[in-house]
């Protein structure tokens, strides 16, 4: 089996190499893919390391010498990169602060054993130090094995401040997560995976770090149960990666060959703002593109257009929206007591529990039986 792992983890590295170039030097929402492009990029050069070693690409003592000194695994950054990305995917003018730089000073971890290289070299050079490499090795082979402890934290903290970022985006933009619920769903997805491979790192972290099963623990399975899944990563961050750029060109696209003048834009948008508002539209269950057409006496195909390219939402998601804003708010009123969840989605429009129930998850992040829980305690 080992030739076939060695060989997924050297196709997953070449595929971190290419996917992590196009996202790069891609021109739309720049800082969120060239964040996540250097993070494929880093989880790509620890499986181009591994299997260079496997297949002694490193044989040679002057290109041993040079990765030596020039470190190909780098881990520490890793954390940071998630929790940046996330951030900068629901903000497009976010940017990394002086301050926010100080998160990638860790990195210096993963220098270390370069660090040792360069002084024992300079060392032996100015015959400051005797040439007897051993005790040094010793030292760089302990330090690769514990610095797994501060890279593993690093990445299960970050993790976790991600998925509290998101949980709070969700919260504070309940009306259509202010026109990202496509992405979001992403980065939802995005995170799991990442707490996905931390509980996998963690089961072989643990006797690893042990002094007495670390041997055993490389002998037996090797770095495969680690590198198996980051290859896995690679391939569907990459797959992702594409089709997420692919989705943005095709709108592009769609949005340049269907170009409404900004009058028609602006005086859309404000009527369908109006016909929600003011005139509630969307109490009624059976409202469709059609029916608001004819009331605000804007063609379909200008209100699916200006939804759809202008507001990043489709019809349901609109209306929806408007919906779950409506029952959240008459479901802490007084005079709805007698009303059941049920009855209180109907007077709010929905003609579906199934749909109400979904949308409000999806809008919320939590069921409408623990929402109004949660209301009433706070409350």
């Amino acid at each position: 089996m080992a030739p076939f792992f060695n060989t997924l983890i050297l196709l997953g590295a070449l595929q971190g190499f290419i996917i992590s170039s196009i996202l790069f030097f891609t021109k739309t929402n720049k800082q969120a893919n060239r964040l996540l492009a250097v993070l494929i990029l880093l989880i790509a050069l620890a499986s181009f390391n591994l299997y260079g070693n496997y297949v002694n690409w490193f044989g040679s003592a002057i290109i041993r010498l040079v990765f030596d000194v020039i470190p190909l695994v780098i881990v520490m950054p890793v954390g940071p990169l998630i929790y940046f990305y996330i951030q900068s995917s629901l903000t497009p003018d976010f940017k990394i602060t002086k301050k926010q730089r100080r998160h990638f000073y860790p990195a210096l971890i993963d220098l270390i054993p370069s660090f040792t290289v360069i002084i024992f070299i300079i060392g032996v050079t100015t015959k400051l130090l005797k040439n007897h490499p051993g005790p040094w090795g010793e030292f760089i082979d302990t330090c690769n094995v514990y610095s797994d402890i501060p890279r593993w934290i690093s990445i299960t903290l970050y993790a976790w401040l991600s998925y509290r970022y998101l949980a709070a985006y969700r919260i504070s933009h309940p009306a259509g997560l202010n026109g990202q619920s496509t992405n979001f769903k992403w980065l939802q997805q995005f995170i799991r995976a990442f707490i996905i491979f931390q509980a996998i790192w963690f089961v072989y972290l643990v006797p690893y770090v042990i002094p007495k099963y670390t041997g055993w623990m490389l002998d037996t399975f090797d770095w495969y149960p680690i590198y198996i899944p980051m290859a896995v990563l690679i391939y569907w961050l990459g797959i992702k990666g594409y089709m997420l750029q692919a989705n943005s060109i095709q709108k592009k696209t769609a949005v340049a060959s269907n170009v409404l003048p900004e009058e028609i834009i602006r005086q859309t948008i404000s009527a369908l703002i109006r016909s929600m508002e003011v005139d509630q539209l969307f109490l009624n269950p059976e409202l469709n593109v059609a029916l608001l057409s004819r009331h605000t006496g804007i063609p379909q195909k200008t209100i699916s257009a200006v939804l759809n390219q202008h507001m990043q939402k489709s019809f349901n998601e609109f209306i929806n929206a408007y919906r779950i804003n409506a029952f959240i708010k008459k479901a802490g009123q007084p005079e709805m007591e007698q009303l059941t969840i049920a009855g209180i989605a109907t007077e709010c429009g929905f003609n579906s529990q199934a749909t109400f129930q979904r949308t409000f998850k999806e809008i919320t992040g939590t069921s409408p039986s623990a929402y109004l829980k949660t209301t009433v305690k706070t409350g």
